[in-house]
């Protein structure tokens, strides 16, 4: 228990609970289908609302799963399965304190009953209280050290309970997995997006060059000039008005299609 913030209330006898045998096939039936519904082409927080929605359903005592991801070098909340817990995640990043930070620190679960950190998250607390949850367990998300890089912190898992004995250790181990499966959806999702964009500064760098080339060819036909005249005069135009090259080129085809 030395690896956690705080220790919960230790259950009863009688567990209600699923044995460990079934919550671990749930859970492995939870990220199967969770693996053969990612594509690795879609926009990172639509997969991460599914990762969460998925982590809801295997661990028991699982009121709310949200998703923090760090933008900017600020964290923001990706995707949660209620909406009333962004708020809570929210006085967490404008106060710069509470288990979400802890767990990104210490790079280990943190698990604990609300109250129990009154005096060092006062904003959380209040906010979790607030929003009746009882009990919380942050787990951290890691992109795994390289022969380049060392473990890098991106993002935290957070499953909140209404449920004041909820999640134990065995708890922390499943959400490894899903820590996992958030690291390898993250990364796809960034390598994804950097492909899209890339496409898409190309095809705007195409349709420019399309313009700019009917604009040369209409000031060839107008002053009998040759190309590099005629880009000549489109530069001039552009740094005239300051505006961009390939502005001044639509301009001027347009005004050709109104005359």
């Amino acid at each position: 228990m030395d690896d956690y913030l705080l220790p919960g209330p230790v259950r009863s006898s009688v567990d209600d609970r699923p044995d460990a045998l079934k919550r671990l096939d749930e859970a492995n039936d939870a990220l199967t289908v969770l693996r053969d519904a990612f594509t690795g082409e879609e926009p990172l927080d639509n997969a991460l609302q599914r990762l969460a929605d998925t982590a809801t359903r295997a661990i028991p005592d699982a009121d709310a799963v949200s998703v923090s991801v760090v933008d900017s070098d600020r964290p923001r909340t990706a995707a949660t399965t209620d909406p009333r817990v962004v708020d809570v995640d929210e006085k967490q990043y404008s106060a710069g304190r509470g288990p979400c930070f802890e767990s990104a620190r210490t790079l280990k679960p943190v698990r604990a009953v609300v109250g129990e950190h009154r005096d060092l998250w006062p904003e959380f607390d209040a906010a979790a209280s607030e929003a009746g949850i009882c009990a919380y367990l942050s787990v951290p998300v890691l992109l795994p050290a390289s022969e380049s890089a060392e473990a890098r912190h991106v993002g935290t898992l957070n499953v909140y309970s209404r449920t004041a004995s909820a999640f134990d250790p065995f708890d922390e181990g499943l959400m490894l997995l899903f820590t996992t499966a958030a690291s390898a959806t993250i990364t796809s999702a960034q390598r994804w997006q950097r492909s899209r964009e890339k496409v898409q500064h190309l095809e705007r760098a195409l349709e420019s060059r399309a313009v700019i080339e009917q604009a040369k060819g209409v000031l060839m036909a107008v002053h009998s000039c040759d190309a590099d005249e005629a880009f000549a005069k489109l530069v001039e135009e552009s740094q005239h008005k300051n505006v961009k090259l390939r502005d001044v080129a639509r301009a001027l085809l347009e005004s050709v299609q109104r005359s």
